[in-house]
């Protein structure tokens, strides 16, 4: 079925202003991305303004309509940018000014000679540049590379760029070889895959704000919010599955802030949260990057440590020990001193598990406890049923 260019026109409006409402009501649901997706809304507003003008540009005197069409189009396409690179914080606006501003010089220059290869060729250059940046700017964020939609962002905006690349270059090129009736065609081809991109861009944009919210959600449900550590689901969760992937020597360090309960009697709950939170820094930057380092609940932490044995990972508890111990970022006047007992388990046979390893280490941190507090203690090695027979023996 073909459908000529006035309706593939009232397609792509009809598809603009529908993407416009879905992206004004999507931001509602996420206030924290209202900039970016007010961006978008007022975006796809523009593009249909400017398909709208197209249809009419003929009414208009001269070459004003086609000028106004292409400026207004282009603008469109400059937001979606600006909301793209507002996701990571980066700013276009200049650029799209200067060349919204070079597009308009060149319409005066050239429109009222050149009406049709302006609007043909050179409208096409501008809206080239903008879609293959916006294609480029979603592929080098590093912070969306997680997100599954964003190749389909990149795939759609990078040929919505090339279609208008080919427009401005090669179209001309092939109108001279084969004569100006290509030109028709080509335009609707251009017009279908605009009713596409009308269609997709939208929806893959709106995706990918989904998706960050639904990541952030997960990343919440598994993520203690006094300390920015992992949880105990997540903890559990993550290391048993460490665990079964890691054939070498695991350790476990159960770590318990010592006196906490004094520290929030004498000197309040909002220093106690200051003692944690120094705690899970000092943690962070004492421990492998590798390891899985958790709050289990109140003062106790824990952390699984793939890769280190039982005398590497009591030398990391020693040293993140002394390092808790002499600081005093949790109270600059030094008033609240907070030391952390450690206990240290390390797996001896492939099928230990997690829930034993801890025990373990709990075990030996309650002797740290029991000889003074300020200390590391080794768990004593899990008996598996081969173990016990050789003690028998």
């Amino acid at each position: 079925m073909r459908f000529d260019l006035l309706t593939l026109y009232a397609l792509a409006i009809g598809t603009l202003l529908l993407s416009l409402g879905m992206t004004l009501w999507e931001r509602r649901a996420h206030p924290c991305r209202s900039p970016e997706l007010g961006c978008w809304a007022a975006a796809y507003g523009l593009l249909a303004a400017g398909c709208s003008l197209a249809i009419a540009r003929t009414a208009l005197p001269g070459w004003i309509g086609w000028a106004a069409s292409n400026l207004v189009i282009t603008s469109g396409y400059m937001l979606i940018l600006i909301g793209v690179g507002r996701l990571e914080q980066r700013r276009h606006a200049r650029l799209c000014l200067g060349l919204l501003l070079a597009t308009g010089i060149a319409w005066i220059l050239f429109g009222p000679a050149h009406r049709d290869a302006m609007w043909s060729h050179g409208s096409a250059v501008p809206i080239a540049i903008v879609c293959g940046a916006t294609a480029w700017e979603i592929a080098r964020a590093d912070t969306l590379r997680p997100y599954r939609v964003v190749p389909v962002i990149v795939l759609v905006s990078g040929v919505h760029a090339l279609f208008y690349l080919v427009r401005a270059t090669l179209l001309p090129l092939l109108a001279l070889r084969f004569g100006d009736g290509i030109m028709p065609a080509f335009a609707q081809l251009t017009m279908y895959e605009g009713v596409l991109y009308s269609v997709s861009m939208p929806m893959a944009l709106l995706a990918l704000i989904r998706e960050e919210a639904q990541l952030e959600m997960t990343r919440v449900a598994h993520t203690d919010h006094l300390t920015g550590l992992a949880n105990r689901h997540d903890f559990f969760a993550r290391g048993a599955a460490l665990l079964a992937g890691t054939a070498g020597p695991v350790a476990l360090l159960a770590f318990d802030l010592d006196h906490f309960k004094a520290i929030n009697d004498l000197h309040g709950h909002a220093a106690g949260d200051r003692v944690l939170r120094s705690f899970a820094r000092i943690a962070r930057a004492t421990l492998p990057g590798e390891a899985v380092l958790a709050r289990l609940g109140g003062e106790e932490f824990a952390a699984l440590l793939p890769g280190v044995d039982r005398e590497h990972a009591r030398a990391l508890g020693e040293m993140l020990a002394q390092r808790f111990g002499a600081s005093r970022e949790h109270d600059e006047a030094g008033l609240v001193r907070a030391t952390v007992s450690i206990g240290v388990a390390a797996r001896l046979h492939e099928q230990d598990r997690l829930d034993e390893m801890l025990a373990a280490a709990d075990q030996a941190l309650y002797r740290a406890k029991a000889a003074g507090r300020n200390r590391v203690e080794l768990a004593r090695p899990l008996l598996r049923p081969a173990s016990l027979g050789r003690l028998h023996a």
